[in-house]
């Protein structure tokens, strides 16, 4: 157009040094990727770098800039805001220059007659260094959102040109050695989506806690996306597995309803163009998009990062009046996608009380004294090494949160503007815990810990934690297969970071217990239940649909979650073993479940699955898988049957699986059988007859061997899976596997607890041992021969 505008659809990321990254990225899509219909963008125009340097020239406005911010020791941060807010100031008191005025004006009036003059706009800013590969600018320059008429945009492309100055920005320039005067700013106009009635958020190409690839990470709100760019509300999440949306299957992974209390929405009168409302309590309850939304933002997202060839990071908006998706930024990740190959695990070695919960960031762990600020007049409170206690963060916030150990906030999601500079700083966050300024008294020492999953905790107290670093690319070749336990799906991608041969052991009961928590009874029998019951229940499952549908779905997230993870290796998922005292703790519970005196020889394994009272529950937990293998597509997803006292047993729970579409070899499915007790091994060639393999339950064993129980302080001293008898079960079961050529694994806490178990069992010939995540590494290279220290 001009060489003070161009259209967006104009430019390309040649174009970085004309109108910066993000500008620059808003054209390369616009050129690119909307004629074949991969991606929705909003055209506009963007003002040039050049037209930035001419207006700075204006009456030595650049000299006195640079003479100002010489001097300037940004670590000072008190100093910092008064020469960020003097520097603002000039720059808004500086008329554009003519020859850039007009143009201006003329692309206004350009995009007025193609859209109407009833339109409005999104002015946002875009620097000539930022989203760059190797840096990330986020959140640090303006948006203006529902921006109309054109004395309104002049005057926010005017906010946009002063922003560059935020102290955020002065400040994180001078940290990644960016001179100030290189850097210029670029301001698109460009049309607005209606998300205000819509729905809007942020999204990556992988997940944003592990670096896992193999998923599309999204969160989404009601209302403009301001609120979840800045941490001002909870949103939901979604995780898409990629390539089964490649395979046309249906791919979302998990779903977490987040609380999504207010929105931003346009004003009606009043001078601002926008206002924060509150959300009825009805759409809270319900996700912001559906899976089909879900799924199309995630092609939206995959076509992104196909072109650019890399890890993205990518805001998108759902208009309310034409229900299209449409992308209105997309930048390269910096964080996760420059991470190495060096694991690093942390651990606490002991738990104290908790003081605050929310979403975790980081998967580390920090500590200090706790300081609770709630404005930027209290920041001199925050010394080094400090725990920053907020409701939440904006860019101006920045040079504080350098300070700290750890960040917890009350408001924010994983995308949010804490979460985003936490994961940069290296430092753990815990965000959207709702009422921590309140939880956490002032002055306090906590514990800040990142490293047990999506759930971030803080702990009162300085508690002690391990660090276990071992570099990946120099693991050695073991002499046998090396598997994994998992039973927290929140912690499978990162689990899957771990060098290993798949999953010998995923706990159906741990999903049904965290994600379900309902026992699957009374979802059967919603509508019998007593009022306070019926209301508790209907409260957690509104997201999801009906009773029934809630628990299939919510177990085919857990297990879809662990098999995506470790795909294409095997995950063999234990079906259900809990106990009757356990499944009484799951809401409801107590309604069915009977008393016994020793419920770990009771009613529970293939006996439970088999009797009249209990076969509609399992049938559930068939539906679940059968979706997650036959719909999903994840055939690397084995059964596993615990607890099975009898060949008859053996028999019934085979018919009852196929009953339930769960065929025995048809499509690659194999049906292992817990190992567990001494009947196993004594009849193990017959029982093998019935099953694909054994995997060797080593606790149930010893107890059921020694006849002691293991949960008794009076006889838990002797409970070693060492001794000679139960080596001798185990012995029996190996040499039985390997006669009938089946697979042979074990999957209790033997070899996790004592490594010389561990090596007795390969030289018996066994063809896998799956070890609890943390000593999988010590385990792998102490079979390899080499000091895990």
């Amino acid at each position: 157009m001009s060489e003070y505008i161009l259209r967006l659809h104009d430019v390309q990321m040649s174009d970085v040094d004309k109108v910066g990254g993000k500008n620059a990225s808003l054209g390369e899509m616009l050129r690119n990727l909307t004629a074949d219909g991969l991606v929705r963008v909003p055209d506009g125009f963007a003002t040039t770098a050049q037209a930035y340097r001419e207006f700075l020239a204006h009456d030595g406005l650049a000299g006195r800039i640079d003479a100002l911010l010489a001097e300037l020791n940004v670590d000072d941060v008190r100093r910092l805001a008064e020469v960020g807010a003097q520097i603002r100031q000039w720059i808004l008191e500086t008329p554009f220059p003519p020859a850039f005025e007009q143009a201006l004006e003329a692309a206004y009036r350009e995009l007025e007659a193609e859209y109407g003059a009833e339109a409005s706009w999104a002015v946002r800013s875009s620097a000539t260094a930022e989203d760059l590969p190797e840096a990330s600018f986020a959140g640090q320059q303006e948006t203006f959102l529902n921006v109309q008429g054109l004395d309104n945009v002049k005057h926010a492309v005017h906010e946009v040109f002063a922003s560059l100055f935020n102290d955020r920005a002065i400040a994180y320039r001078v940290h990644q050695g960016f001179d100030h005067g290189q850097v210029a700013l670029s301001a698109a106009v460009q049309k607005m989506v209606r998300s205000d009635i819509g729905a809007s958020g942020v999204m990556f190409t992988l997940d944003t806690e592990s670096g896992f690839r193999d998923t599309v990470f999204i969160t989404g709100s009601y209302g403009l996306g301001e609120m979840v760019v800045q941490g001002a509300v909870n949103p939901d999440e979604f995780h898409v597995h990629k390539p089964t949306l490649e395979a046309g299957r249906p791919a979302v992974l998990r779903r977490t309803l987040g609380a999504k209390a207010i929105k931003m929405v346009y004003a009606v009168g009043g001078d601002s163009p926008v206002q924060v409302v509150d959300v009825p309590e009805a759409e809270r309850n319900r996700f912001c998009i559906d899976d089909a939304q879900v799924q199309e933002l995630a092609r939206q997202a995959m076509a992104i990062e196909r072109h650019y060839q890399r890890p993205m990071d990518i805001e998108w908006a759902l208009d309310g009046l034409d229900g299209q998706l449409y992308i209105v930024q997309a930048r390269p990740e910096t964080v996760q996608s420059h991470s190495g190959r060096l694991l690093e695990r942390y651990a606490l070695k002991e738990r104290g009380p908790v003081l605050a919960e929310g979403r975790s960031i980081g998967a580390r762990i920090g500590q200090g004294v706790a300081r609770v600020i709630f404005s930027l007049d209290d920041m001199d409170k925050v010394q080094e090494g400090d725990v920053l206690v907020t409701d939440m963060t904006d860019p101006d916030w920045e040079p504080i949160m350098k300070r700290a150990a750890a960040i917890v906030t009350n408001r924010g999601g994983r995308t949010c503007h804490a979460a985003i500079i936490a994961r940069e700083l290296g430092v753990p966050a815990v965000v959207g815990c709702g009422d921590a300024t309140a939880t956490i008294p002032d002055g306090s020492e906590v514990t800040v810990s990142c490293a047990e999953g999506d759930t971030g905790l803080v702990y009162e107290g300085r508690l002690p934690f391990d660090v276990h670093r071992v570099e990946l690319d120099s693991m050695p070749e073991a002499p046998v297969k090396i598997m994994m336990n998992v039973g927290n799906p929140e912690r499978a991608f990162s689990f899957a970071q771990i060098p290993n041969q798949g999953v010998g052991l995923a706990r159906l009961e741990f999903i049904v217990n965290n994600m379900v928590g309902i026992h699957p009874q009374a979802l059967l029998e919603f509508e019998q239940l007593d009022d306070t019951l019926r209301a508790q229940l209907a409260e957690r499952i509104a997201a999801w649909g009906g009773p029934r549908e809630y628990f299939i779905k919510r177990v085919a997230e857990g297990v879809s979650t662990i098999a995506a993870a470790f795909a294409p290796q095997p995950v063999i998922l234990r079906l259900s073993d809990f106990k009757s005292n356990e499944y009484a703790n799951l809401l409801g519970g107590e309604r069915y479940e009977p008393h016994e005196e020793n419920p770990m020889i009771g009613f529970r394994g293939a006996s439970r699955y088999l009797s009249e009272r209990f076969r509609p529950c399992f049938e559930m937990e068939c539906e679940a898988i059968r979706y997650v293998r036959d719909t999903m597509g994840l055939k690397n997803l084995q059964i596993m049957v615990p607890f099975v006292r009898t060949l008859e047993e053996a028999e019934g729970v085979i018919g009852l699986l196929a009953d339930n579409g769960l065929r025995r070899g048809e499509d690659g499915l194999k049906i292992i059988m817990m190992c567990e007790l001494p009947s196993n091994a004594v009849l193990a060639d017959e029982f093998l007859a019935h099953f694909d393999g054994f995997s060797i339950g080593s606790n149930d064993m010893t107890q059921l061997t020694l006849g002691l129980d293991r949960d008794s302080a009076l006889v838990a001293n002797r409970f070693d899976e060492r001794n000679p008898a139960v080596l001798k079960m185990l012995e029996m079961a190996i040499e039985a596997a390997r006669r009938a050529g089946k697979y042979i694994g074990i999957c209790g806490q033997g070899p996790s607890d004592h490594p010389d178990l561990a090596e007795w069992l390969v030289a018996q010939g066994i063809e896998s041992i799956s070890l609890n995540p943390d000593t999988v590494v010590d385990t792998w290279l102490r079979l390899a021969g080499r000091d895990a220290r």
